[in-house]
């Protein structure tokens, strides 16, 4: 007999719905196609950066903050730190200054200059693309691995934040609520080729239709294919 999953509707607490693997797999596929046709297929960052050091400042000051707030703040701030090395050498309190109308302000200056200390010092100055010596640097962690593994070097990573962890779990995909094993639970089920994609897209999602309090469930073209769908 087909091998049955549940589809749970955390949002709603709608009976489960049964689907066979086969029905999942095409069910992925027509969501996938639908994001494609409605988003496009083009990588992109909503970070500015110019460098793969930029990106990961810029990544590492996003958490718990807007990309459009810290895309405000890194225009002056790459302008005055204009290298790896004036980053690595400054100031704690006045980098804390220069970034301040960022969440954890403190925390992140901190990590920002041991981050980059370890990129001159460990790394000859380049960014590595690895998933373990990513992560061995201050402040970064999985998420910000994957985003640079993805943007920086094209691998295929998964980067689970908050509009993915949410969507992810109303489409069915996955019913975990820690990060890294969502990114586990989708990548058995999403195909290579769509990793990187499926955060661009559904954070788009997130931020259009799919908004975390009050979700536009009648606007979305992903409705029929939603387990967590509003009614």
């Amino acid at each position: 007999m087909p091998q049955k999953t549940i589809l749970k509707r955390p949002e709603t607490g709608r009976k489960a719905v049964r689907e066979t693997k086969a029905e999942l797999t095409a069910r992925i596929d027509r969501i996938l196609s639908a994001l494609d046709r409605e988003y496009g297929t083009q990588y992109r960052c909503y970070l500015n950066h110019e460098t793969p050091w930029q990106l990961l400042i810029a990544v590492i000051m996003s958490a718990q903050c807007t990309d459009a707030r810290v895309n405000i703040v890194t225009a002056d701030l790459f302008q005055k730190y204009d290298s790896l090395e004036k980053f690595a050498m400054a100031d704690l309190k006045e980098l804390e200054q220069d970034i301040h109308s960022i969440g954890f302000y403190h925390m992140k200056a901190k990590n920002i200059i041991a981050c980059c200390r370890d990129l001159v010092k460990r790394f000859g100055g380049e960014v590595p693309r690895t998933i373990e010596e990513l992560t061995s640097l201050a402040g970064v962690g999985r998420k910000t691995a994957n985003v640079i593994r993805g943007n920086i070097y094209n691998e295929p990573s998964i980067v689970v934040d908050t509009h993915v962890k949410r969507i992810s779990g109303k489409l069915g995909l996955t019913k975990e609520e820690d990060p890294e094993k969502i990114e586990y639970d989708l990548m058995k089920v999403l195909p290579k080729d769509h990793w990187i994609l499926w955060n661009i897209h559904i954070i788009t999602l997130g931020r259009t239709i799919c908004v975390a309090r009050r979700p536009k469930c009648c606007e979305c073209f992903l409705r029929e294919e939603c387990p967590g769908r509003e009614a």
